[in-house]
């Protein structure tokens, strides 16, 4: 279904209101770039590994003869930090250089922009949150990041077909759900599998990352359809906008305090 095109004298978004949000990004960019740095001075060295099974063998060798080989480890203090600080760029590009670019996409009812960093950000954070929970095969994590990226081009496609205030073609929102639970639904699996079979689970404040982050990556979702619906404040694209700028800050907050004060404090 092809997009609808907003008229030029008819924006979706004021020049006042995009002014606001101008000044919204810049604070929320500072903020993440406060938090990506401080990560980066204060936390240790602790690091992850990303490996392979080699099976040493052709297939149906069995697993006991074959091996787990480490292709290389990273400091999860990076890690942490690179999604904050993935943030804090495009804030403040939005708020400085891309400015212009910004407004002219918030005018017609869409941002481009913001699923491109969505893309990065929060695919480091849920490989990540993988990583914490044991997976660390880089197969698996490579196709963690991959559906994860999907869910976030569904979004990008479902602003780009529909125009807030109009009937939404639906179907990429659907698919965008359908490829994001794939992520969860792996670690999911890999707790229950360390409980089950190993019996052997994670620490606690594992669980409180999967609980959180999983209903914060799903508020962004509940966000989408209240634009598209038209429910409430929501009627309003640049309120959506707002949400989405809050959600991002408490979602990456909530990720990289839990982390670092578990498992990154001095």
């Amino acid at each position: 279904m092809a997009s609808i095109a907003v008229p030029l004298d008819t924006p979706v978004v004021s020049d006042d209101r995009i002014d606001r949000l101008r000044r919204f990004n810049l604070v929320m960019g500072v903020l993440h770039l406060v938090s990506g740095g401080f990560m980066l001075l204060v936390s240790n060295d602790f690091s992850l590994p990303v490996t392979s099974f080699a099976t040493n063998g052709p297939p149906g060798t069995p697993l006991a003869d074959g091996e787990v080989v480490e292709a290389f480890s990273y400091p999860l203090a990076v890690g942490t930090a690179g999604f904050l600080l993935l943030s804090a760029v495009a804030h403040l590009y939005v708020a400085t250089l891309g400015f212009s670019f910004y407004a002219s996409e918030l005018r017609a009812g869409r941002n481009r922009i913001r699923w491109i960093e969505y893309a990065a950000s929060s695919t480091l954070m849920i490989v990540l949150i993988a990583s914490v929970v044991g997976i660390y095969d880089a197969g698996a994590l490579l196709a963690i990041a991959g559906a994860n990226i999907a869910m976030i081009l569904f979004g990008w496609l479902m602003e780009t077909v529909n125009q807030p205030g109009r009937p939404a073609y639906w179907s990429p929102f659907w698919f965008g759900c359908i490829a994001g639970i794939a992520p969860w639904k792996a670690v999911t699996a890999s707790v229950w599998i360390s409980v089950a079979v190993a019996d052997d689970g994670p620490p606690g404040f594992v669980y409180g990352i999967l609980v959180s982050i999983f209903l914060a990556f799903n508020c962004f979702a509940l966000n989408q359809w209240l634009q598209y619906r038209g429910k409430g404040r929501w009627a309003d694209y640049a309120h959506g906008e707002a949400v989405y700028i809050w959600l991002s800050l408490i979602a990456k907050s909530l990720l990289a305090w839990q982390i670092w004060g578990n498992t990154l404090i001095e």
